[in-house]
């Protein structure tokens, strides 16, 4: 039976670190999630409506975050602005700041194509019932908007969580992190511990996220 480096998760207290270091990824991912998500959706709002200097200023600042690597904001973020402008900041909180940028950058441009995928006789109709545009809105627009939202925002939620893994680039514990530290320590004594470990952390994340399709799954079809 081929040796896959499973018994060092049992020696000392290393499954428990994986497992905290999962928590850290998460707890980032959530925080950044919990701010990104209303934030974008107020700005597709914005981006939809008719204010031609609004839209053009979430434009740039849209196509920037998308340009622009999450490595290379994190780095700039992290290392470039703490020595530019003398401040102090920790990694955690960096990679907070940075993929709230990118999540309500990326749900802006979701919502924005949401609402304007409606058609416009939704809205004449709603006037032509003599409904008010706050009216028109809750009752006619979100509702739909909300139906083609619910899969593109779980596959954002979803692309966060795993980019997390770059905040080890910055001297965050997360699970990666937390597991090479594993694997480095075991080296002689356990020298296929890599897969074991990294087998595990796929697996954690496997059940994770499959926790996340299931509830996107009951959304849908509550909403349907």
């Amino acid at each position: 039976m081929p040796d896959l480096g499973l018994e060092v998760l049992f020696k000392g207290q290393n499954m428990m670190r994986l497992l905290e270091g999962l928590g850290v990824a998460l707890e980032i991912s959530l925080i950044a999630v919990l701010v990104s998500i209303p934030l974008g959706i107020i700005l597709g709002v914005l981006m939809a409506g008719n204010n031609r200097l609004i839209k053009a200023i979430l434009r740039l600042y849209l196509e920037f975050i998308r340009i622009m690597p999450q490595l290379v904001l994190l780095f700039l973020l992290f290392f470039g602005t703490t020595r530019a402008f003398g401040w102090d900041i920790s990694g955690e909180l960096a990679a907070i700041i940075v993929f709230i940028l990118w999540g309500a950058a990326e749900m802006s441009d979701l919502v924005r194509g949401a609402l304007i995928s409606i058609p416009k006789h939704q809205y004449e109709s709603g006037e032509a019932l003599g409904l008010t545009n706050a009216q028109i809105y809750f009752y006619i627009i979100i509702p739909q908007a909300v139906r083609r939202l619910i899969p593109l925002s779980i596959n954002l939620i979803t692309r966060m969580i795993k980019t997390t893994s770059l905040i080890l680039m910055i001297g965050v514990v997360e699970v990666l992190k937390v597991g090479q530290q594993i694997i480095e320590a075991n080296r002689m004594v356990s020298p296929n511990a890599a897969f074991g470990i990294y087998l595990t952390i796929l697996l954690m994340y496997f059940f994770f996220f499959l926790s996340i399709s299931m509830l996107a799954g009951y959304l849908e079809k509550k909403w349907r």
